[in-house]
């Protein structure tokens, strides 16, 4: 169960993260595909965060990963500029892809088909 505190610190991230993001895929690379932040889990200490993103197409969210995770620095950086008046300690990210519109998508196919996914 999250805290309040940990509730409110994973909000501001995901706020100022998304913006972060986002302008760094239109600035520094031209790749054509859309990302955007799903969820962002804070430990019970604040010092680590956990971030998913989606990208679409799905096909190049591998890519997308490990351009945010070369870059964790500069992201890390721009997010410390934005969140240094209300966080003592900037907590350390780690990027994973959230997979759980494929998953949805998967489902809706199966149903369509008139597969029941239950029993394969």
């Amino acid at each position: 169960m999250e805290s309040q505190r940990q509730k409110k610190v994973s909000s501001l991230l995901l706020k100022d993260l998304s913006n972060i993001v986002q302008g760094f895929f239109r600035e520094k690379t031209r790749v054509n595909f859309l990302i955007s932040i799903s969820k962002v889990k804070v430990s019970v200490d604040l010092s680590t965060a956990k971030v998913f993103i989606s990208v679409f197409p799905s096909s190049n969210a591998n890519k997308a990963c490990e351009i945010l995770k070369k870059n964790i620095f500069e992201i890390k950086k721009r997010l410390s500029f934005l969140v240094k008046n209300q966080l003592r300690i900037i907590p350390a990210i780690d990027f994973f892809i959230d997979d759980s519109l494929d998953y949805i998508e998967g489902i809706e196919n199966a149903i369509k088909k008139g597969d029941n996914p239950l029993k394969n």
